[in-house]
């Protein structure tokens, strides 16, 4: 049996899908890109700062699902330029710092409303 997750605390969905799905033991979460919930808005500035609210997104939905980052087993990051790849993954390092999930890493030509960056993450419960 599969349970839909839903938080206000992370952007809502924009599309037919759910922040996340848990089933037999395992979350798995839509990407987040870099919107403030409270806002509705990107917030301001470069891949840092958008890796940081992506960060806060995540780990907002990984919360209602009953996960934490230290349980997440892989994640995909979506860049908008590879050449972001060292801002993002400082970041993405502090994050993770005992934690090491497998990740893929890929340049993509476009994402959801122009931003820099999107992670998307599986997790254990």
């Amino acid at each position: 049996m599969k349970e839909l997750i839903s938080t206000d605390k992370a952007p809502g969905a924009i599309g037919p899908y759910s922040q996340a799905v848990k089933v037999n033991g395992m979350l798995f979460c839509s990407g987040q890109i870099p919107i403030d919930p409270a806002t509705g808005e990107f917030v301001e500035g470069g891949v840092v700062e958008q890796t940081e609210q992506v960060f806060r997104n995540l780990t907002a939905v990984l919360e209602a699902g009953c996960a934490g980052l230290e349980s997440v087993v892989k994640t995909t990051v979506f860049l908008a330029d590879m050449n972001d790849f060292a801002a993002m993954n400082e970041v993405y390092a502090r994050y993770f710092d005992s934690n090491k999930p497998a990740r893929a890493t890929v340049q993509a030509a476009r994402l959801p409303r122009d931003a820099k960056v999107e992670i998307e993450c599986i997790a254990v419960i």
